[in-house]
Formats: C-alpha cells, sequence, structure tokens
C-alpha cells in the first residue's frame, strides 16, 4: 500500500516527520482527508485535532491555525502551535482557558484583541480535545495529596465545615 508523507513544521521547527495511509486534518471550513495520490491543494488550518493513521494505527496530536500544502506524496502543515497529548497539562489548560474566557466577557476589549482572545482560546480548546475526559483535580491546594487508585483525597486532609 501506498504511503504519504507527513510533515509538521512551527517557528521553532520541525515538529513531526512522519508517514502515513491517511491524513486528517482540521480545515477552516471543516475536516479533510489525505490519502497517497491525492491531487494538489493549499488549505488554510484551524485549531484542532490533527490524525494520521499509519499500519493500522492511529495518531494524533493538537495544532494551531495555519496552512496545509498537499501534493499526492506529501502534506507540509504550517502551525504556530503543535502539541501531543503527552505535552499537555490540562489543569494549566483549563486554567488559562478560565481567563481567556473571563476576558472575552469584558466589553471594553478592542477587535484585535478579541480576535487574538478567540484563537487562543481555539487552541486551548484542540488541547483538550486531544486530552480527553481523564478525571483529573481541577486544583490541587498545597499539602494535598490524591489516591491514585481511588481519585479521592485521604480523609485526614478533607477539611470540615
Amino acid at each position: 500500500m501506498d504511503k504519504i508523507s507527513l510533515e509538521v513544521v512551527t517557528p521553532s521547527g520541525r515538529a513531526l516527520e512522519s508517514t502515513a495511509d491517511e491524513v486528517i486534518a482540521p480545515g477552516a471550513r471543516g475536516e479533510f482527508t489525505v490519502l497517497p495520490g491525492h491531487l494538489p491543494l493549499l488549505i488554510s488550518l484551524r485549531a484542532g485535532i490533527l490524525s494520521f493513521r499509519s499500519g493500522g494505527e492511529l495518531h494524533k496530536s493538537a495544532i494551531g491555525d495555519g496552512f496545509a500544502e498537499v501534493s499526492p506524496e506529501k502534506v507540509l502543515i504550517l502551525t504556530d502551535n503543535f502539541k501531543d497529548r503527552e505535552g499537555i497539562d490540562p489543569v494549566l489548560v483549563r486554567q488559562e482557558l478560565n481567563h481567556v474566557q473571563t476576558e472575552l466577557q469584558k466589553s471594553d476589549i478592542e477587535p484585535s484583541e478579541k480576535k487574538a482572545l478567540i484563537a487562543k482560546e481555539s487552541w486551548l480548546a484542540a488541547q483538550l480535545d486531544l486530552y480527553g475526559g481523564e478525571a483529573t483535580p481541577a486544583i490541587m491546594r498545597p499539602g494535598e495529596d490524591w489516591d491514585a487508585e481511588t481519585d479521592e483525597q485521604p480523609l485526614d486532609q478533607v477539611e470540615s465545615t
């Protein structure tokens, strides 16, 4: 079976280089799939999940806004943001997302600032989407320790009211 080359480049360098049976990317107007032999295409991307299948294994990463250049043999993605699931701290992402959403609710925001906040909100949401719905504590106070097996706080550390 033919393969297609996949490369993701960010301002800090090459973030991903692989071969794939298919690539699924978040286009500005919806997801699109690329298979080997695809017609040439230049498309804008929105923040979302980049998926690619290689040898029956599905790989996913979060990407920010950017562009994709597709040729019959290669998909080149240019984006400012890229993260694998392992690089995501869901607690910090949720905190940052809450801050961004609070800022967006202010009425005195300049249009350019609002646009930047919306882009940041989309990037943070893509990271949370990639991370998934695992139960993690939203915020831990100093001295707290969670029981890894039950995901419960030890009784001797629960504050009484």
